[in-house]
């Protein structure tokens, strides 16, 4: 029997396994999985601590466990996936805190798939549900894979706080913003897409436009709001407190915000809801006013969604351009891993208007 083969005789399995893996890391470049079982800890375990995911709730015990595995085993991590033009990166790293609650980031996934299919590549997809914990363990596990770069993507256009493990990788935000142009992002023109919307009931006559906004919390509703407003000074109309509504974004609130506006003593002849959800609830109390639409009240809505062009009229609306923005956003990113892209961008990208019967 050889020395070594009697050193595990009298071990348990997990010791033997250890030693089986110092011996192999040994005589080549240790991996990963030879610092898990160093460490008795599981390879996502090792990923989380070494790439510094210090939002996943692992005991500082744990961690200097992993971290002296590493050491004592000599493994130095290589960031294989951020090597332009590496053999191994066939892959876009693409993660979103949603993707089934509403459809503007699976849109803006196609968008990304299509540009990434273009070159060869294909796209890894891990949604966060908005957890830190799982955000920081997503994080971990794409940036240890070969990848070209990642595109960090949330279903609400929004300034966020970087994740600090976006900086080791070529990365572009997606429908978000990070203080100072830190990363290059792709966000809609929600601002100029206000003015376009108030600009078109403008110029079909009219002169008392209400208001239905989203929650003012929101960055969209802040940004359409002030592109409405912007509108109004150009053709030197005043802003009217009174026609301006706060809605939830849900046809319930469209349809109160109509009735309102309606009863004013002064009402308006156009109405612009700031997203298509309100605009139908708008069309529901309009029809129970026995209003037409057109005719006697115009109608606009906002982000072009499936029903629009179902209404009675078909409603004219925003488009939002989430497709195009995940075009642009793989575009770009491409452009950083192969290093033709000497500092970040940010990209507002047109918000069309879509003409349909309602003005």
């Amino acid at each position: 029997m050889r020395q070594d083969e009697g050193s595990q005789a009298g071990a348990g399995p997990r010791e033997a396994r250890r030693q089986r893996a110092r011996r192999a890391a040994s005589s080549r470049r240790p991996t990963m999985i030879d610092v898990a079982n160093e460490a008795r800890v599981s390879q996502t375990t090792v990923s989380l601590v070494l790439n510094h995911a210090d939002g996943a709730r692992l005991s500082a015990e744990t961690r200097e466990r992993v971290v002296k595995a590493a050491a004592r085993l000599g493994y130095q991590q290589v960031r294989r996936g951020f090597a332009p033009g590496s053999a191994a990166a066939a892959s876009i790293g693409f993660i979103c805190d949603e993707i089934s609650t509403d459809p503007w980031t699976a849109i803006g996934l196609d968008g990304v798939r299509e540009k990434a299919w273009e070159r060869g590549l294909t796209v890894m997809v891990m949604a966060t549900r908005g957890d830190a914990d799982m955000e920081s363990a997503a994080l971990a596990q794409l940036t240890a894979q070969p990848l070209v770069g990642l595109i960090y993507a949330t279903i609400n256009t929004r300034l966020i706080d970087a994740p600090a493990a976006l900086s080791v990788a070529p990365a572009v935000l997606l429908n978000c913003h990070a203080a100072n142009g830190a990363l290059s992002s792709v966000v809609p023109g929600e601002v100029a897409g206000g003015h376009a919307a108030t600009d078109v009931l403008i110029r079909a006559g009219h002169r008392r436009i209400g208001y239905v906004n989203g929650e003012a919390s929101m960055e969209a509703s802040r940004h359409r709001l002030r592109g409405y407003r912007q509108a109004l000074a150009t053709a030197d109309l005043p802003f009217d407190p009174d026609l301006l509504r706060e809605g939830n974004w849900q046809p319930i609130s469209g349809y109160e915000a109509a009735r309102e506006l309606m009863s004013l003593k002064s009402p308006p002849t156009a109405i612009f809801c700031a997203n298509d959800l309100m605009a139908v609830g708008c069309y529901e109390a309009l029809h129970e006013l026995g209003l037409r639409i057109p005719d006697d009240v115009a109608v606009m809505g906002y982000d072009d969604r499936e029903i629009a062009q179902h209404l009675h009229p078909p409603l004219t609306t925003v488009l939002l351009p989430h497709f195009e923005m995940g075009s642009i956003a793989a575009e770009i990113l491409l452009d950083a891993a192969s290093g033709s892209m000497s500092r970040p961008r940010q990209i507002k990208v047109e918000c069309p208007i879509v003409r349909r019967g309602s003005v």
